[in-house]
Formats: structure tokens, C-alpha cells, sequence
């Protein structure tokens, strides 16, 4: 089979696709192995978190995240779809007067970012949201 140049190029660009795309890492069980090692497998049960963050963020380099969960020892943020999902943790002591905790995180896209709480009674509990991002913030 004689191959033109234009073969050629169809075949050296499907192979360059092909090695791009089978080296992208799975966001999705970043985000899950983070989940699991922050609940020690424990099941989350969904509700007595509140989390606020924006429906659409005009810039992804500062998204404001604000979480609350009355009784909860520990809160762990995280971002779905960043190549590090957890974006944050807060502790809270016996003597916390409120458990809850704010920040600005950077969003590569449009993406869930999740709230996890470690409650007192050793539940763990979650909220979640969808951010939809319209300038990408972290190398996007």
C-alpha cells in the first residue's frame, strides 16, 4: 500500500490523539480516593452541611466557598474536576464557636465542588455544587 502524504498526516494525528488522551488522569477517582481517605471508607450521607458557593463564576482563579455544619468536627473541600481535588480542610476544636469556614478556591472548568463533614458522633456528611465556570482559572 503506497501511503500519500495526506495519509500520513490522518495517521501521525490520530496517534499523537491517541497518546494525548490515554495519559489524561482520572479526575473522578482522584476525587473518590480523597473522599475515602478523608471518611476511612465510612458511608456519607447527604444533608447537615451547608455549603454557598456561585452558580456561575466569571473567573475560575477566585471562586468563593463558604461551608457550615453545626456539630462537625472536620470539613473537607473539594474540586471534581482540578487535578488536586481537595482545595481545603477545617478543623474545629471542642471549643470552636462556629464550625464552619470560607475561602476562595481556583477552578480549572466547570466542575461539582463537594463539601465532606466529619460530624462529633463520627458520621460523615456531604453537600455539593455545581460551579459553572465561564474563564478558566487553572490552566484552563
Amino acid at each position: 500500500m503506497d501511503f500519500t502524504r495526506r495519509n500520513i498526516l490522518a495517521l501521525g494525528s490520530g496517534a499523537f490523539a491517541v497518546a494525548t488522551f490515554a495519559g489524561l488522569p482520572a479526575y473522578a477517582s482522584k476525587t473518590d480516593d480523597a473522599i475515602a481517605a478523608f471518611t476511612g471508607g465510612a458511608g456519607v450521607t447527604d444533608g447537615g452541611v451547608v455549603m454557598t458557593a456561585p452558580e456561575i463564576a466569571e473567573n475560575g482563579n477566585t471562586v468563593p466557598v463558604a461551608v457550615s455544619a453545626p456539630g462537625a468536627v472536620s470539613i473537607m473541600v473539594l474540586a471534581t474536576g482540578n487535578p488536586t481535588p481537595a482545595v481545603a480542610t477545617f478543623n474545629f476544636g471542642p471549643l470552636a464557636g462556629a464550625r464552619s469556614g470560607s475561602t476562595r478556591i481556583r477552578l480549572a472548568k466547570t466542575q461539582d465542588v463537594i463539601a465532606i463533614a466529619k460530624m462529633e458522633n463520627g458520621t460523615f456528611r456531604r453537600a455539593g455544587a455545581t460551579v459553572k465556570v465561564t474563564i478558566g482559572g487553572c490552566g484552563g
